[in-house]
């Protein structure tokens, strides 16, 4: 690492007095990001505190990490599955092969690239153009935006969402700290409405090409667990299967494990937010249970479509734990106040399983969900505040008695 400050410090005054200034944002982006800051606070701060954004935006990706991984042998294992190379017999224990990983990783790697390139790229852009450093929130962004979209998503797609979720998402409220949507929520919803044949139906979540990029035989369906739900009422996959993850589904969205355990580092570490886990499960129990109770009294199986779905299975299957863990808990577009978080949660939970039930066109409710909550967040902490206001001016009254 001396080698690379030694690089950085020859570097500085040809970025900060010479020609290349203007391609100072982007050094400070590098610098800071490999090393922590050698500068101090210029004015008086209100906030001391060990860790920065650049430190808490890596801690959420290592948090990310182990659903990444498990993602490329995922989307290697249903390929190979797809193909017929696999013996079904064996199952689960031909998952974790050099081959998996390797086809995984040669479609998703190019996805996370060309993320990191066209969202940072509009970043510098605007730091340039604005005179400030370059803001570190997109560091996670740029990795979840590829972990939510489907393995065959063509890159030009995955750049253009990218390029639109920092634009309209972001940058038009202010940049990092600023925006009231979650930008990977933006990209991936600008990429469903814009792209919809590439973004759902049961062909996109599973590559089922032979490598000289001839299509499988027609008919294969590679439909995920909500999507067979849907159309027939019921599913090929156990729900030990979807807890695991060895499902089809967006990249980084299908082992509730692996979500469970980055969930549980974050709230370790202080960075993610537990009332807001914990009362978006609530929610999507709460109205799951609500459901089981009405599907009964449906006159015929169709009827009941998702309404006779166990609790636990909506939990593990779509993107219910990623959403919650990863989206749900973004510390600028979430509830602030304390009792704010609890109502914002629940009502994401709630509103997520809704959305997939009374809507099987569309079974995964969470992006709209979530993206919906955002825009309530701050109506949310109005009426908190306003309420502790009152409370307090009451004591006060009592108290003057």
């Amino acid at each position: 690492m001396k080698f690379l400050q030694n690089i950085f410090d020859s570097a500085r005054p040809v970025v900060t007095t010479g020609k290349l200034k203007p391609l100072y944002p982007l050094y400070n982006a590098l610098e800071t990001m490999l090393f922590v800051p050698d500068h101090n606070a210029k004015s008086g701060a209100h906030v001391r505190d060990a860790i920065d954004l650049k430190r808490t935006m890596i801690t959420v990706i290592f948090a990310l990490i182990p659903a990444l991984i498990f993602g490329m042998f995922n989307a290697g294992y249903q390929h190979y599955r797809a193909l017929g190379l696999l013996n079904d017999a064996i199952g689960w224990l031909q998952f974790f092969t050099l081959d998996n990983f390797l086809f995984g990783a040669i479609k998703v790697i190019p996805m996370i690239a060309v993320t990191y390139i066209a969202g940072l790229g509009i970043e510098i852009y605007f730091a340039y153009r604005n005179s400030h450093a370059v803001n570190e929130g997109f560091l996670v962004s740029g990795l979840l935006i590829p972990m939510t979209m489907p393995i065959d998503m063509p890159l030009w797609m995955v750049a253009i969402s990218t390029i639109f979720a920092v634009l309209i998402g972001k940058e038009v409220f202010g940049g990092t700290g600023m925006n009231i949507l979650n930008p990977a929520l933006t990209a991936r919803a600008f990429a469903f409405f814009a792209y919809p044949s590439f973004m759902s139906g049961d062909k996109v979540w599973i590559n089922t090409t032979t490598g000289q990029g001839e299509a499988l035989v027609d008919g294969f369906s590679g439909a995920t667990a909500l999507g067979q739900y849907a159309t027939t009422g019921g599913t090929t996959y156990s729900a030990w299967d979807a807890f695991l993850g060895i499902i089809p589904g967006s990249i980084g969205e299908t082992s509730t494990l692996l979500i469970l355990l980055g969930g549980i580092y974050l709230i370790a570490t202080g960075i993610g937010s537990w009332k807001i886990m914990l009362s978006s499960l609530f929610g999507a129990i709460a109205i799951s249970l609500i459901f089981n109770l009405v599907a009964p009294n449906m006159i015929s199986p169709e009827q009941q479509g998702f309404l006779s779905i166990p609790f636990y299975f909506h939990l593990v299957f779509g993107s219910w734990a990623f959403s919650t863990v990863f989206m749900a808990t973004d510390p600028v577009s979430a509830s602030h106040t304390e009792k704010g978080k609890w109502i914002y949660g629940f009502f994401i939970g709630f509103l997520g399983i809704m959305i997939r039930v009374f809507n099987p066109a569309y079974p995964e409710g969470m992006m709209l969900a979530i993206l919906f909550m955002n825009v309530m967040a701050p109506l949310i902490d109005h009426y908190v505040v306003e309420g502790n206001v009152k409370k307090r001016l009451k004591r006060l009254k009592l108290s003057t008695k």
